[in-house]
């Protein structure tokens, strides 16, 4: 189940994201050649990602930011620039350009800090924007509760596209971290659940203020959870895989 886009149109530019997806290619770009090398990337990794350890320990607090840069691989920064790209315009929209960056790099911190706190005597380096993201979800979801998001729905040969309210895709989403970070071993590696869900809280957190600002409870009353603007529709095409009558 993967979100394509929203019908929630972006009032102003978004510069920050804009920027943030660039920086982000760049810098993945500058060292994918390392990839094949399991010596030169380890060593990359270990003075530029979070190890849980080391901070721990009172040390590379500076890679709470850096590894926000950071990705494992070309799919890992796809899906990434993917989520920031659907939801991160509509904040920065609300927020304005700095306080958004701001905003961004807050969740992201939070998001290694809960890493660490997670799994504090684990050696293994994390890297990845998805705790930054994490948080822009979770101020979508305060913001723009019943925004409509299309997803594709992957099941074996069957492709669909859905829309439903953000609300469900984001709750679903939040519902597998959970799920994922009881299940497994931060210690052992794997995705950083915790980090997932820690950084969506600490961005809802972080957008409470700003919600109250627009009116709190009054504002969704007036908006019904939708965006407070007309929202942008698209033509949903049917399915092109052929349907076999039943006899």
């Amino acid at each position: 189940m993967l979100p394509i886009r929203d019908h929630n149109p972006s009032g102003r530019t978004p510069y920050v994201v804009y920027l943030l997806m660039a920086a982000n290619i760049l810098i993945f770009l500058s060292y994918v050649g390392m990839m094949d090398n399991d010596r030169l990337i380890n060593r990359f990794f270990f003075d530029y990602a979070i190890i849980p350890a080391r901070i721990a320990d009172g040390f590379s607090f500076e890679t709470l930011v850096t590894s926000m840069f950071l990705h494992g691989g070309w799919m890992h920064l796809a899906g990434n620039m993917l989520f920031l790209w659907i939801f991160g315009d509509n904040l920065e929209d609300e927020m304005g350009h700095i306080p958004f960056l701001l905003f961004y790099l807050a969740s992201g911190i939070g998001a290694g800090l809960i890493h660490v706190l997670a799994s504090p005597s684990s050696v293994i380096p994390t890297v990845g924007a998805s705790g930054a993201i994490a948080g822009v979800m979770g101020g979508y979801l305060l913001l723009f509760p019943r925004a409509r998001v299309d997803i594709l729905l992957i099941l074996l040969i069957y492709f669909r596209i859905f829309s439903i309210p953000a609300f469900v895709m984001l709750g679903v989403w939040l519902g597998m971290q959970f799920l994922g970070g009881v299940s497994s071993d931060p210690d052992q590696g794997g995705v950083a659940y915790w980090a997932h869900a820690g950084g969506f809280f600490v961005g809802l957190a972080l957008c409470i203020p700003l919600w109250l600002k627009r009116g709190g409870t009054t504002y969704w009353n007036r908006t019904h959870g939708h965006p407070p603007h007309p929202e942008h529709k698209y033509k949903l095409s049917p399915s092109r895989i052929p349907r076999i009558p039943r006899k």
